[in-house]
């Protein structure tokens, strides 16, 4: 059987090995089995439909360097699946080498798979292999170079961001400092500038915070965590509490029921219900309650904030988590307030997956949206760190 024919009649055993290989990777292992495959069906049949076409020397050539030149829709398409699986792999946590060692993998799971069904080789399977070997090098250069697009892309609107929102919390800053300075205590303005100081203050903190968190979690690597014995009801209720002194003007409501003690990182625990909370009201209807719940449920403790208002889109739900991704989403970007770079909900995530929990999201027009955490009350041996 020639070898683009044994590619389409066994899609799947090779998608099982690539699958297996991705979730050996550090980001794999916490994705499904659907971003797993991600576009590698797609490759594997334009590769083999691109074989099974002639090509011209000059198009032997271009593709042997990895730079595509066959013309026709099965070179088209197996570009196209190879740049979308390169800005994929960006936002699920993959660096460069993971994504070409993917390639690597996949190579040599085609081939040995291949020769197990016919290990004599004949005068055609030279020209197969060279043909396929062609067709992965071409993908491998579309994927590295959307891969690298993407980063570069998410890189230059991460620091914009960051530039503007750390730039408009120190102006401010900066001015209340110096009416201070020119005032003395009992000048009227003189509260409302010591205001200003502090919200802003704590904007940039908040800032600061999540760039180390982010880096800290080095797209791939385990957030750590400090674990010691935490009453989950009294956490929740502080910060509750807090938003209500914070935002007088939205109705918020708090639910609490069984169990909440937990062996948990109690900083790390405020960071996920405040992430949760300012999203909520940043994006939540202003006429809605907001409303926080915790209530233990067997072995573990579910977490749950909803909010009214309009629904997050469909292609946003797969990647709500994924800050790179999200950066380089127009609407995303427009949607943002100053103070937040968009790497509350990535860090959440971190923070519940570090715990050996669960995070989810679902969103409808009927029901709202709501974000469910998911945490064993105790530390999984496997996550202890």
């Amino acid at each position: 059987m020639r070898l683009a024919d044994f590619i389409l009649g066994n899609v799947e055993p090779i998608l099982v090995e690539w699958e297996a290989f991705a979730r050996s990777l550090t980001p794999g292992m916490k994705m499904t089995k659907l971003a797993l495959r991600d576009d590698a069906e797609a490759m594997l049949l334009a590769a083999a439909r691109d074989m099974q076409i002639g090509q011209s020397p000059a198009q032997h050539a271009s593709k042997s360097k990895g730079h595509g030149g066959a013309v026709g829709e099965e070179s088209d398409q197996l570009d196209n699946a190879s740049v979308l699986h390169g800005a994929a792999r960006v936002g699920s946590g993959f660096d460069i080498m993971e994504v070409v060692s993917e390639y690597r993998a996949l190579r040599a799971s085609v081939l040995r798979l291949w020769h197990t069904s016919r290990p004599q080789l004949d005068i055609d399977d030279i020209d197969d292999i060279t043909r396929f070997n062609e067709s992965i090098d071409q993908s491998l250069a579309a994927a590295v170079g959307s891969y690298t697009s993407r980063v570069d892309q998410s890189r230059r609107m991460f620091l914009a961001i960051l530039g503007h929102d750390l730039r408009s919390p120190l102006n401010s800053i900066s001015m209340a400092a110096q009416l201070i300075s020119r005032t003395s205590d009992k000048h009227p303005d003189s509260p409302r500038a010591l205001s200003v100081i502090e919200t802003n203050t704590e904007a940039v903190t908040r800032l600061i915070r999540d760039l180390i968190d982010f880096a800290s979690t080095g797209l791939g690597s385990a957030m750590p965590l400090t674990r010691g014995p935490v009453d989950l009801e009294t956490l929740c209720r502080q910060v509750f509490e807090e938003f209500c002194v914070a935002y007088p003007q939205r109705t918020l409501r708090f639910h609490s029921d069984g169990h909440l003690m937990g062996d948990w990182d109690a900083a790390r625990l405020r960071q996920v219900v405040s992430n949760l909370m300012g999203n909520a009201i940043q994006h939540g209807s202003a006429e809605q309650p907001i409303e926080l719940s915790i209530a233990s449920e067997g072995p573990s403790v579910v977490l749950s904030v909803h909010n009214e208002g309009p629904p997050i889109s469909a292609d946003m739900l797969g990647r709500i988590f994924d800050p790179l991704m999200r950066h380089t989403i127009p609407e995303s970007v427009v949607q943002r307030v100053p103070g937040s770079i968009g790497l509350g909900l990535y860090i959440v995530r971190e923070i519940v997956v570090a715990h050996g929990g669960t995070v989810e999201v679902a969103s409808t027009a009927q029901e709202g949206t709501t974000f469910t955490v998911c945490l064993p009350q105790s530390c999984p041996i496997e996550g202890d760190r």
